[in-house]
């Protein structure tokens, strides 16, 4: 009798196992880059990384963080439940002038518990011209 009580309980595990397993969050971004191309100093720095859960399970992110202070993301409230989309935000401090290659960490309850989302471009300041514009511009000139 105890015996079949352990054997049963076994099988009854092993199936809840493998039920758990097949019940999980899957993260997929639309992108995982997003180029800010060239901007100007004070330009507004916020920009969006959208992404879906095409998975069977809530997706819960449980941290976004920044390579950075210069880079502030925001992560989503509250679980984002299968197939719904959802956006993670980043704000880059565009008062910075120089070019920007940052990365941010999502960490999450997905599949692929940590994806790394990356921004990229350049922040100029249009009233301070660069040497090669100034070439630029005497050759264009003379």
């Amino acid at each position: 009798m105890m015996k079949n009580l352990i054997a049963i309980l076994f099988v009854g595990m092993i199936s809840l196992g493998s039920f758990a397993q097949e019940k999980v969050a899957k993260i997929e971004f639309k992108t995982d880059v997003i180029d800010y191309g060239t901007i100007e100093k004070g330009a507004d720095g916020v920009r969006t990384f959208e992404f879906t859960n095409t998975g069977n399970a809530p997706l819960i992110i449980s941290s976004v963080k920044s390579t950075c202070g210069c880079t502030v993301p925001k992560k989503p409230k509250g679980p984002i439940m299968p197939g719904k989309k959802g956006e993670i935000e980043v704000k880059y401090d565009t008062n910075r002038v120089n070019p920007i290659r940052k990365t941010i960490t999502v960490i999450s309850n997905a599949e692929t518990p940590t994806v790394a989302l990356k921004i990229k471009g350049l922040v100029v300041d249009p009233n301070k011209t660069s040497v090669l514009e100034k070439k630029q511009k005497s050759m264009i000139e003379q």
